[in-house]
């Protein structure tokens, strides 16, 4: 097969194809991974990465956990190491940037011409590194992209033979359908890990006609309650926050009582966004608001003001 430097190849390989290894050292090539290079010209994305990882296995391994994730584009927190599975330990290798995993029971697919963990094995491999909130994170965007039900997702780590069986399945029983962003996630699983009643997903509210009016991210319906996130894009877009006041104008004609949360509501001060929940929700009289607040949310959202 000619050579051909626009996909990743190990340096061993470079030379053999008569390339300098001053010539490798210069801007003509660039470094994807220690061993690894390819032309200066390609752009390096996930799959290029993974496919580098890939390449001292002959065919062996398939990319597994973050570099999965990443070729499936799913939101994952940033990782330097690139990862990949084999069926059994005699067939790992020690490379520089690259962690080799055993994954016996794992079903591969092929995405983009790279062979990956199917959907829902990466999540139970994921369960390895992320967090109980990260991972559900992963979990709604895998269902938001259709790469697997909630209910399927479950079913799977009831019954899967992996260590991180019992972390995947606390956090796939969190994960559903219809969430529209990783924030939407984590501002439901800061209300749920408090104790407060599971609000519903994008509540879709409808006029006397049947037609959709307004939509809220998370909801009470019982009581008229609606939480939402509020981006970047509120402030950032022209003529967005003027929309939002009008909505808002709209949600209290119809008696519903909005409460808007921001990312620093989330990330800096957690606690005082499940205050003004909590006291909307007992002035509403919702069932089942307990008169405090539990205290489970706190190793998740450790950005807190009290552990400042």
């Amino acid at each position: 097969m000619a050579f051909d430097p626009t996909v990743p190849f190990l340096r061993r390989t470079g030379l053999a194809a008569g390339i300098s290894p001053k010539a490798l050292r210069g801007p003509g090539f660039r470094l994807v991974l220690p061993g690894t290079y390819v032309t200066s010209a390609v752009v390096v994305t996930p799959r290029l990465r993974a496919n580098a990882a890939l390449l001292a296995y002959e065919g062996v391994a398939w990319a597994s956990h973050a570099s999965a994730a990443r070729v499936y584009d799913l939101p994952v927190p940033t990782s330097g190491d690139e990862h990949v599975s084999v069926r059994r330990a005699g067939l790992r290798r020690r490379h520089r940037g690259v962690r080799a995993h055993v994954g016996r029971h794992t079903a591969v697919r092929v995405v983009d011409d790279v062979p990956v963990s199917e959907p829902r094995m990466l999540f139970v491999e994921m369960a390895e590194t992320l967090t109980l909130v990260d991972l559900v994170v992963l979990g709604d965007a895998m269902v938001r992209r259709g790469l697997l039900s909630p209910e399927a997702l479950v079913r799977f780590c009831a019954d899967v033979p992996h260590k991180m069986a019992s972390r995947a399945r606390r956090a796939a029983a969190y994960v559903r359908r219809d969430v529209d962003s990783p924030m939407e996630t984590r501002l439901r699983m800061l209300i749920v890990l408090a104790g407060l009643p599971e609000p519903q997903v994008n509540l879709k509210v409808r006029d006397e006609v049947g037609d959709v009016v307004r939509k809220y991210d998370l909801s009470y319906p019982e009581v008229r309650v609606a939480i939402e996130y509020n981006g970047a894009l509120h402030v950032l877009v022209p003529g967005a926050w003027e929309a939002d006041l009008s909505r808002r104008d709209a949600i209290d004609d119809s008696g519903w009582r909005l409460v808007p949360v921001v990312s620093s509501g989330i990330f800096a001060t957690p606690a005082e966004t499940l205050h003004r929940v909590h006291r909307v929700l007992l002035a509403r009289r919702m069932p089942g608001v307990p008169l405090r607040l539990g205290d489970a949310w706190r190793p998740h959202f450790p950005g807190h003001a009290e552990a400042a």
